[in-house]
């Protein structure tokens, strides 16, 4: 009978890559490279305004030199679910990519490439202007016609970022002694925006309609007079999940206020003809406002403001300023993004968000099959809640090392102690490259659990590593 046993050689390089991977554990501890968080260095003190953030770059210097810094990386070429990626310091690798916002493939379709190319050739590279003074072309009107015609409403403001469309709409129709409602998730291009409007902003639990309306009926029993805004999404893009639009615009009728939605990360990619949340939920054209951004599913940089009303349109115009005191969006941007919204409702984009949706469903059975969270709804976007930070980064290094690409997130993108993957899904992967991006992070979970806690029996009264700041 043959002896089932591992070879003595096998057994002998597993015991020494396990003591390797022991040692560089060791090392990113006593460097201090799996310690501290962002919110340390969020507000530095000092009269030097440069110095007093030295800190931060020696807690970033520390977790890059042991390859657990996640920010700042660069394709190689086009974002494809095959794609090579380098990381800040260099370090390059070819792999799975499930880190790119290409919801739909549409960045390599053939005829956005070749959108892209006509509007160079036709109107060059650049709008040459606000898009209040002659910064608009012949692609933007275009543009603003189709949007309104995906929307079912009638008056659109672009914008030449997403974060611009949220943080130009809040603090151009808000004002000193108004009030804002907000979800606790929602995006910071909403969150500072609030802020910057100088209102009144109260925080509303995660889609807690019964919240919603208890913050609205304190503000209307001693306020009749200011406006209020109730802001959310349409698609939370940290927890894919969604809130009840319907219950949420019934109750701004009722006390007054105006609901703006944030379809940045579902439109295009969910619902009827690519009508997103609000299609979903039955709310096409009865929505307030509406505000997104084209950089997920429509392949460009830029944003939308959406709305029933001319005279929200116009006072945009003039007073939000990202729109009124930035270049507008460039034709070839604009060339992009209306093919794409031509694929999106055609018969192509229902098979493509079919395809996507396949992708995602078998991707969120595969890891929940590993023991993993995949929060929220069946969306473009998987988050895979890890929690602790130090597992987070070890995962995120090992992920690169075995070349499946993903977005590791912690604070300030999630609160602290709820770091996470953020998986982004597209229509043009195939099920071998989500089978092996499934196996491939749940090994790595898992590995960096077991090293941390291995590493915490070795050195049981171990101390965090400080980074001074000022």
């Amino acid at each position: 009978m043959i002896s089932q046993a591992q070879d003595p050689v096998e057994r002998d390089e597993s015991a020494d890559a396990q003591q390797e991977w022991e040692r560089e554990i060791d090392a990113m501890l006593d460097a201090g490279a799996l310690d501290g968080n962002a919110a340390q260095f969020a507000q530095p003190r000092g009269a030097d305004l440069m110095r007093r953030i030295d800190a931060l770059e020696s807690w970033h210097a520390a977790r890059s030199s042991h390859g657990v810094w996640q920010y700042s990386r660069a394709l190689d070429g086009a974002p494809h679910p095959i794609a090579s990626i380098r990381d800040e310091a260099g370090a390059a690798a070819r792999g799975v990519n499930f880190a790119s916002q290409d919801y739909l493939s549409l960045a390599s379709h053939p005829a956005i490439l070749e959108a892209a190319e006509r509007a160079l050739h036709d109107a060059g590279p650049h709008s040459a202007g606000s898009a209040v003074l002659l910064g608009n072309t012949e692609y933007s009107l275009r543009l603003e016609r189709a949007l309104a015609s995906l929307l079912a409403t009638s008056h659109i403001t672009l914008f030449p970022t997403g974060w611009g469309a949220a943080f130009g709409a809040i603090t151009a129709l808000v004002q000193p002694g108004d009030h804002i409602v907000i979800d606790q998730f929602a995006h910071a291009s909403l969150r500072q925006g609030a802020s910057a409007s100088r209102a009144n902003v109260v925080v509303n639990r995660h889609l807690d309609v019964a919240h919603v309306r208890e913050l609205l009926g304190a503000i209307r029993s001693r306020d009749s007079d200011n406006g209020i805004l109730v802001v959310t999404e349409g698609l939370f893009s940290m927890d894919s999940d969604s809130p009840d639009l319907p219950a949420l615009q019934v109750l701004c009728h009722e006390y007054g206020a105006t609901l703006l939605v944030d379809v940045a990360h579902d439109l295009g990619a969910l619902g009827p003809g690519g009508s997103g949340a609000i299609g979903n939920q039955g709310m096409l054209g009865k929505i307030d406002i509406v505000m997104g951004a084209f950089s997920k599913t429509f392949s460009s940089n830029g944003g939308f403001v959406a709305t029933a009303s001319r005279s929200v349109k116009r006072h945009l115009q003039l007073f939000a300023g990202p729109h009124m005191f930035s270049n507008a969006l460039s034709p070839v941007q604009a060339a992009v993004i209306l093919e794409c919204i031509g694929i999106i409702q055609s018969n192509e984009g229902d098979d493509l968000r079919a395809d996507l949706l396949r992708n995602v469903t078998l991707m969120r059975e595969l890891l929940a099959g590993q023991g993993l969270h995949c929060m929220g709804e069946p969306s473009a976007i998987v988050p895979v809640l890890i929690g602790d930070e130090q597992v987070s980064r070890l995962v995120g290094k090992l992920l690169f090392r075995q070349s499946v690409f993903v977005n590791q997130v912690e604070f300030p993108g999630v609160p602290l102690g709820a770091s996470r993957l953020r998986l982004q899904l597209m229509a043009n992967h195939n099920s071998q490259q989500v089978k092996r991006g499934a196996q491939v992070i749940g090994e790595a979970v898992a590995r960096a659990q077991d090293a941390l806690a291995a590493a915490q029996a070795r050195h049981p009264t171990r101390k965090a590593q400080q980074f001074g700041t000022r």
